[in-house]
């Protein structure tokens, strides 16, 4: 199986790192660093795949990909 895609960025707004996975609605972490982003989308994956299948809802295919660069 593919993983998911996750856009990491700089909020200027909030003053640190957002870490966005696109096909999971609403799954996106905070992080002082962009390694600290990251590692709290990955705990918010797992805890929304999770509750997902708990709940019997389907969970996505893979399918954000990046723009291929020019």
């Amino acid at each position: 199986m593919s993983d998911f895609h996750i856009i990491l960025f700089y909020s200027e707004e909030d003053r640190g790192w957002i870490a966005d996975i696109p096909d999971l609605a609403y799954c996106s972490a905070f992080g002082e660093t962009p390694g600290e982003a990251l590692t709290q989308v990955l705990v918010a994956k797992e805890a929304w795949i999770q509750s997902a299948q708990q709940a019997g809802k389907p969970i996505p295919k893979p399918t954000h990909r990046p723009v291929p660069a020019s």
